[in-house]
């Protein structure tokens, strides 16, 4: 599973100068790089710009779409890149623009809850990138219940609501067998939030099918209910499930240089919630804490391929509860992206925790 910091090309100075401001002026324009561009702002002469982006051609760095045109860095350009400005010690959370740092605190501060908080950073993300912010609120099994509400919304149609310590605030629409009325479900709640508060969920779900198993009386048909909502609402198997929020799909319409039917390839693989729960949980590891660059998602998602992901835990008291990041397409400004990135994950820890250090992100 190769990314960035596995990548070690041996490059000269010149050339990777000359790379550098190619990526560059790619990211910026989004048109081929020719060599006088960059002649004109590096002080070196046409000829030794020409000479070394031939070099760079040859090395795999960059590549000619057309005869006559100029050249647009490749999929090792751009890995290279990000290993660069790495190595430079210009990643950090503290190094991104103090505007983007203030656009972040004002629409993430004073937010409740993790999944709400990663709800948002969705959004946040997608605007100061102009990729796809994902973010990724992850259940646990040592989640702690601290309150749980159903509703009913029509026959044999229930809302409940779960809420838990953590501050996730899980809400599914239940299809039961047989109809509960509202003094059902209220006995129902009240029971569970009597009897369970602080209990973790998947001990909530043993212990109650114990008791509705146990009981013989008119107060087993309240255990029953109440276990069968319970089952419905915190399925067997869900703490290994998460929450993901998806927001700025259509910024790829614009950012995509890539034909109809391959942007239609993306949207779709973006579309499927599965798949992209399963890539961030494989790539993104809490016990590394640093934000993770990768480019070949291809390998496990084809649809994916030309699609950048730029991802980090969301950690709290030592314990990931998610992760937020940006996919977007391999022309991005990585070193911005990958310091919000950065930054919303110690948001993350500092506005959720006690002020507890935050994730290394240099």
């Amino acid at each position: 599973m190769a990314d960035v910091r596995e990548i070690g090309w041996e490059l000269h100075a010149r050339q990777r100068a000359i790379l550098a401001a190619a990526v560059e002026l790619y990211v910026q324009t989004g048109e081929p790089v020719a060599s006088q561009a960059i002649a004109n702002t590096s002080g070196l002469s046409s000829a030794t710009v020409r000479n070394t982006m031939a070099e760079l051609a040859d090395a795999g760095m960059l590549e000619q779409p057309h005869t006559s045109a100029g050249r647009i860095p490749t999929a090792r350009a751009f890995r290279l890149h990000v290993e660069q400005i790495r190595g430079e010690n210009r990643i950090a959370p503290r190094l991104l623009p103090q505007q983007s740092r203030t656009q972040i605190d004002s629409q993430l501060g004073g937010i409740a809850g993790a999944e709400a908080f990663l709800e948002r950073t969705s959004q946040v993300l997608a605007s100061l990138s102009s990729g796809v912010g994902v973010a990724l609120a992850t259940a646990h099994a040592g989640d702690v219940l601290e309150h749980v509400h159903f509703q009913r919304l029509a026959q044999r149609k229930v809302l409940a609501v779960v809420v838990t310590r953590s501050g996730a605030v899980r809400d599914r629409v239940l299809m039961l067998t047989n109809d509960l009325n509202t003094k059902d479900l209220e006995d129902a709640s009240r029971y569970l939030n009597e009897n369970f508060r602080g209990w973790s969920v998947e001990r909530v779900r043993a212990e109650i099918a114990a008791r509705a198993e146990r009981e013989r009386s008119e107060y087993q048909r309240m255990l029953q209910s109440a276990e069968e909502l319970w089952r419905r609402a915190v399925p067997d198997g869900s703490t290994s499930e998460g929450t993901l929020f998806v927001e700025g799909v259509s910024n790829l319409l614009v950012a995509a240089d890539t034909d109809r039917g391959r942007l239609r390839e993306m949207l779709a693989a973006l579309e499927e919630k599965d798949r992209l729960v399963a890539l961030l949980t494989a790539y993104v590891d809490s016990q590394d804490g640093t934000v993770r660059v990768v480019f070949n998602m291809e390998e496990r998602a084809p649809q994916m391929q030309g699609l950048v992901l730029i991802a980090a835990p969301a950690v709290l008291d030592g314990t990931r509860l998610g992760t937020v990041g940006v996919i977007g397409t391999q022309r991005m400004h990585y070193e911005n992206t990958i310091n919000a990135v950065g930054y919303v994950a110690q948001l993350f820890a500092q506005s959720l925790g006690d002020g507890a250090d935050p994730a290394e992100t240099s």
